[in-house]
């Protein structure tokens, strides 16, 4: 192949955001981070990612080797001996602070818990040692199918206390899914409760657990939580009350030293196969990254009361409902629900009752939130909150500054964050007090990460331009291969660009260097040869005052070889027309350029998406080409693809 056909064009950059907001000096007296750190890593990486490691993370034996690295293949901490759960709970305990809040939890119904450090350091001991009891040793793999409860985290926890490895698996998920993942990771317990709560119903796990093992082999025992307090179904020998089995133990556990590459957990990702891929994170490097990343970009203090709005399913509640802040020792929330129950004003009040300082949520949620107004979030008193974050994909430019506004009160500075599932940690970010901001904008590689952007054929791209995001060189909490199948970790993240982590993803750099995600490369559309980003126009639209939220894919067209097809939800009080529709058209047309004008508009109530607020443009291509729809088992309502199908002839052209 020739040098010529492997050069794809450059994604076209066309949206230009001319706004900066720069720190507050006296949040910037105070930061936690502080520009040295750029300095001070970029003249000795390695050393850099040591020196964290030594201050931030206790050791049973300290490592002698900070990194082996034979691409694409990574050891970060050779020689050191760690335990996850020591480091997120006992060793609080042991400096004096067992009486601190390690979580509010709040359930849909209105029910809660608060759980001391010392009180999580307990439930983890009881559960590991009942893991124990069901023969879970070091190495074993333990799967956890359960709704946002306090269960889950200290499961995850128990698990590792023992030096277990854990794969958490969305309650979302059918149970052919869970079955899929159990038998991958050939796990030898299930962690699962008769159901959740979700949007005022009951959403039962029991039966899609049942039905996964009854074709999982591996699986020996069932841990069931009795989230509803009324029993289900149980088998006899096999299935064991979470309360029964955890009361009869010991609340004493010694935590099991590992070395520090040993497996933390597998996360199951979707891949371009049917087969899910199981991301392997491994214990000293994962924790390290979550723990640094969790303190410096979100200027965690001792007082904070901190809020990712997640779901401990996706790796966002791995990293920053879990590892990261109970590292850090931070008082986190943990909420079962959904934000519009029992009313859109629910995180706003649970904002304003446990004085929530810093909240990290998607930009599919800020959206929403726009949607219906900003009466909700006025209603309640906002303003201990002073930093905010966003999550899961690109914020456009109009919901950077509502978020800005209307939740942080002006006042708050926002870090916009880019990183993946096998990234482990967030790798680009603004660093509050120290990062001058662009609306929209992920701002810059923080320090130690090794970021560019290049062409089809691994050039970089001049600053203005776009191109396939890519990773330098590695960072401790990279994914260390795919579960069981190391030729596919590196065909799939390294053989696209030689020496390159390629991370799926097209960005472009302003001229001030700033990095702009533009959307996961199979979501450029290719109009009339120009390769145009999704996310540009469905920022533009946005950028209307009639519009809450975008989702734009394309749709083949025999002239453009594809056409854009806009999918857009309007804010409260706005109703759709023809009228509308053609200005919406034409606003496009101004903020970017004649070429991105949308050939067919439809208006929506609601977008698809993902429990985690993620658009599934997927099934919006589907409906766009008139095709049957791919899976929706992991859609959070899966009415709204009806809806969006019974109106989709009435798309104008």
């Amino acid at each position: 192949m020739s040098a010529d056909s492997t050069r794809a064009p450059e994604i076209e950059a066309l949206l230009v955001e001319g706004r900066t907001f720069a720190p507050d000096p006296g949040f910037a007296a105070r930061a936690n981070a502080t520009a040295a750190l750029y300095d001070e890593a970029e003249a000795d990486y390695e050393g850099f990612w040591a020196r964290q490691a030594r201050e931030r993370l206790s050791w049973f034996t300290p490592f002698a080797t900070t990194l082996e690295w034979e691409l694409p293949f990574a050891k970060w901490f050779v020689g050191g001996e760690i335990n996850v759960a020591y480091n997120c709970v006992d060793r609080h305990v042991e400096r004096g602070l067992g009486d601190k809040v390690a979580y509010h939890w709040i359930g849909e119904p209105g029910d809660t818990r608060t759980l001391t450090f010392r009180d999580l350091q307990r439930e983890v001991n009881r559960a590991a040692n009942a893991l124990r009891e069901l023969g879970v040793r070091r190495g074993d793999r333990v799967a956890i199918y359960l709704p946002m409860v306090p269960e889950l985290p200290i499961s995850m926890l128990a698990c590792a206390k023992l030096g277990a490895a854990h794969t958490v698996i969305f309650g979302g998920f059918s149970a052919e899914a869970l079955a899929d993942r159990i038998n991958d990771a050939q796990a030898k317990v299930l962690v699962t409760a008769d159901g959740g709560w979700r949007r005022g119903r009951r959403v039962g796990l029991k039966h899609h657990a049942d039905e996964a093992v009854a074709s999982t082999p591996s699986i020996r025992h069932v841990i069931v939580v009795n989230r509803f307090g009324e029993g289900a179904h149980m088998v006899e020998g096999r299935d064991h009350w979470w309360g029964e089995l955890t009361a009869r133990q010991s609340d004493q556990c010694d935590p099991v030293p590992v070395e520090s590459e040993q497996m933390l957990f597998l996360l199951y990702t979707s891949g371009t196969t049917a087969k899910p891929k199981g991301i392997v994170h491994t214990s000293a490097g994962y924790l390290l990254g979550c723990s640094f990343t969790h303190a410096a970009v979100f200027d965690i203090k001792p007082d904070d009361v901190y809020w990712c709005a997640a779901d401990i399913g996706w790796v966002t509640g791995h990293s920053y409902i879990v590892y990261g802040p109970l590292a850090n020792a931070t008082t986190g929330i943990l909420y079962e629900g959904a934000p519009d129950t029992p009313n859109w004003d629910r995180w706003w009040q649970i904002v304003e009752d446990y004085g929530v300082t810093v909240l990290y949520t998607a930009p599919t949620a800020i959206r929403t939130f726009m949607k219906q107004g900003e009466a909700f979030p006025r209603k309640h008193d906002l303003r201990s909150l002073r930093v905010l974050g966003s999550v899961g994909e690109s914020i456009n430019p109009e919901a950077w500054l509502w978020y800005h506004e209307h939740i942080g009160g002006g006042r708050a500075p926002i870090v916009d964050t880019w990183w993946q599932t096998e990234t482990g940690s967030i790798l680009i970010s603004p660093l509050p007090g120290v990062t001058t901001t662009k609306p929209g904008s992920a701002t810059l590689p923080l320090p130690g990460i090794g970021a560019a952007i290049v062409d089809g054929a691994g050039n970089p791209v001049p600053q203005g331009g776009g191109g396939f995001l890519v990773l330098t060189r590695p960072w401790p909490s990279m994914l260390r291969g795919i579960y069981g199948d190391p030729e596919r970790y590196r065909e799939t993240y390294w053989s696209r660009f030689p020496g390159m982590y390629f991370a799926g993803d097209g960005a472009k750099r302003d001229a001030d260097g700033y990095f702009w995600l533009l959307g996961r490369v199979d979501d450029v559309m290719n109009i009339a040869g120009h390769r145009l980003s999704t996310i540009e126009v469905e920022s533009a639209l946005v950028d209307h005052p009639s519009v809450a939220e975008a989702a734009v894919v394309g749709k083949t067209d025999d002239l453009t070889g594809q056409a854009i097809f806009a999918f857009v939800t309007l804010r409260a009080g706005q109703a759709p027309s023809d009228a509308l529709a053609v200005q919406l058209r034409e606003h496009v047309a101004y903020v970017i350029g004649p070429i991105a004008r949308p050939k067919f508009l439809l208006f929506a109530p609601d977008l698809p998406k993902t429990r985690s607020g993620k658009i599934m443009r997927r099934l919006l291509r589907d409906i766009a080409e008139g095709r049957t729809l791919g899976d929706t088992s992991t859609l959070a309502d899966a009415a709204v693809v009806d809806t969006i199908r019974e109106h989709s002839g009435q798309a104008e052209d």
